[in-house]
Parts: C-alpha cells; sequence; structure tokens
C-alpha cells in the first residue's frame, strides 16, 4: 500500500478524519485529548500529507498539533476544497464527506504543506483584522452621522469616541518582530498598518519566491487565453485583508518611493490604465519586500533579483 492521505474536517467541537487509500475515517473531538489521540493515530500511520481547510482560526490548534509532531499539514482555502468537490460531482455536505474530500483533494492535488503561523503570530493576525473590523465600522458610523437627527447625532458621536478608543488600545505589539518591523518601513510607502498585516497575516513572506508569494496574495496576473483569442490578463484570489493592505501602501509608494514612483509613471505613460498601473506596483512592492525579508532570514547582505 502506497502512502497515506488524510482530510480533517475541523468544527468547533469535533474533528472528523478520512484516510486515503485506506477508505477509513474516524472522529475525535476538538479539545486537547482529543487533538493529542489524533496526533498519535496519525502519527502511527505516517501520512504522506494532511489537509485541513482554514476555517476562520478554529483550525489553528490543530494544525499547531500536527505541525509539532512534523506531520506534513497543508491548510487551504474552503473554496478550493468546495470547487474540488463540485467538480467531483459532490454537491451533498457534511463533516463526515467534506472529510472524504479534503482526503481525495490531498491525494489528487498534494499542496505543498507551508510553514504555519506559530501562536504569537496568529494573534498578531486577529489584531490585524480587528483593527480592519473597527475602522469600516469607523466608516459606516460617520456615513451614518450625516443623516442622522440631531438626538439621534449625539448617540452616533458616542459610539463613535468608542470605536477610537478601541481602535487606539488595540496596539500590535511586535516585540519578537521588531527587527523585521523596522526592516519593512524602512521601505517608503510602508507603514505601521501594511507592517503589521504582513507579519500577522502572511507567514510564507521571505519563504516563497517573488511570483509565488504575489499569487499567494493575489496580485499576480493569470491568463485568459482561448484558441487564438487572448483576453486580458487579471488577478484573482488571494488574501484581501493582506491585498487590501499592499493596495493603500501601493497608492503611497507612487508618491513617495522613488522606485515605485518611476515605475508607476512609465507604465501610465505607456498607455496603461491607472488601475492596472497600481496593481503592478502592489506587486512590485510584494516582490521587493519578499526578497527584503529572504535576506534577512538567511542572515546575510547577498542581494537578490527582484523578480524570479
Amino acid at each position: 500500500m502506497g502512502k497515506a492521505f488524510v482530510g480533517i474536517d475541523v468544527s468547533r467541537d469535533c474533528l472528523d478524519v478520512y484516510v486515503r487509500p485506506l477508505g477509513n475515517g474516524w472522529r475525535v473531538s476538538n479539545t486537547p485529548q482529543g487533538r493529542a489521540l489524533l496526533v498519535e493515530r496519525l502519527t502511527a500511520l505516517d501520512p504522506e500529507l494532511v489537509v485541513l481547510e482554514s476555517t476562520g482560526g478554529l483550525e489553528h490548534a490543530v494544525a499547531w498539533a500536527l505541525q509539532e509532531a512534523e506531520i506534513p499539514t497543508a491548510v487551504v482555502n474552503p473554496r478550493q476544497i468546495r470547487d474540488f468537490a463540485k467538480a467531483m460531482g459532490r454537491l451533498a455536505k457534511t463533516d463526515a464527506l467534506d472529510a472524504e474530500v479534503l482526503a481525495r483533494f490531498a491525494e489528487v492535488i498534494r499542496p505543498e504543506p507551508r510553514p504555519l503561523m506559530g501562536e504569537a503570530t496568529a494573534q498578531l493576525g486577529e489584531s490585524v483584522v480587528r483593527r480592519q473590523q473597527l475602522v469600516k465600522m469607523v466608516t459606516a458610523e460617520r456615513n451614518r452621522l450625516k443623516r442622522a437627527s440631531p438626538k439621534m447625532r449625539l448617540r452616533i458621536r458616542r459610539h463613535l469616541e468608542w470605536l477610537e478608543e478601541e481602535i487606539a488600545a488595540l496596539k500590535l505589539e511586535r516585540e519578537e518582530w521588531k527587527k523585521r518591523d523596522r526592516l519593512l518601513r524602512g521601505v517608503p510607502g510602508v507603514g505601521p498598518v501594511l507592517s503589521a498585516t504582513l507579519l500577522g497575516c502572511l507567514p510564507e513572506l521571505g519563504e516563497l519566491r517573488g511570483k509565488e508569494i504575489a499569487a499567494l496574495v493575489g496580485v499576480a496576473p493569470f491568463n485568459r487565453d482561448s484558441g487564438h483569442w487572448r483576453g486580458k490578463r487579471g488577478i484573482w484570489g488571494g488574501w484581501a485583508t493582506v491585498r487590501a493592505a499592499v493596495y493603500m501602501a501601493a497608492v503611497a509608494a507612487t508618491h513617495w518611493n522613488p522606485v515605485i514612483r518611476e515605475f508607476y509613471l512609465r507604465l501610465t505613460g505607456t498607455g496603461k490604465p491607472t488601475e492596472v498601473a497600481l496593481v503592478a506596483c502592489m506587486r512590485k512592492l510584494l516582490v521587493i519586500l519578499n526578497a527584503i525579508v529572504r535576506v534577512e532570514g538567511r542572515g546575510d547582505t547577498t542581494p537578490l533579483p527582484l523578480d524570479p
């Protein structure tokens, strides 16, 4: 028998496990004891790959336990799994069926295991996401303030004060990332929000090549061709939280970063639409930051090419 491929469907209370090609499955509780039992059984099985869906943080404890046991694990985008299930004709959805689909995805697609973020990094990422949520609430409340009656304005202003206090109190503690934070923020156009977002939400930064990190974030253009027809290249997928922060930084960089500004002006000067030029600047800025972190991680100053 060849190597085993495992799918784990993670819910708040349970972990549903399915193993291919053995074709057997089981369930354990999503508790420290249940995760310890899971690791014990999988260690004995010695799987080629374990696949879990990204489920908004519920998967972290399981993924960390597997990583600590040196079991190869990939956490994948749920949309990939649903598209894969639809392609298989699997329209029904239960925890046990999802675990089986994940196992088959592991066997057929074999996504590459990536370094998982540690608990401290996950907490930083959670802080970044929470800050973005609060900023959106502030924007919404300010818009409501313009249309509100005098009595309601008082309530909205009180809520705005509370939201702004929460944003101010949500300091992004980065004690163990100070060196990397200084490196990132040394690039013109990169501020504290983008730095914290990259550190907290993109643990792959510095671990991948330029094209790979651009595709992961969703700023790499993909072909849209068929026969003799050549469509416009476009970006798709990726991490929306990271992409939004990179976009704002790229806008600033077109004014204050000489390299990005020259690149932007050259593109727009040849007739590229503004948004297309900005996406290209996002990619270039991200590739530069990725190269900087790679050099820092290698502990030397050997220049790396900005493009693979």
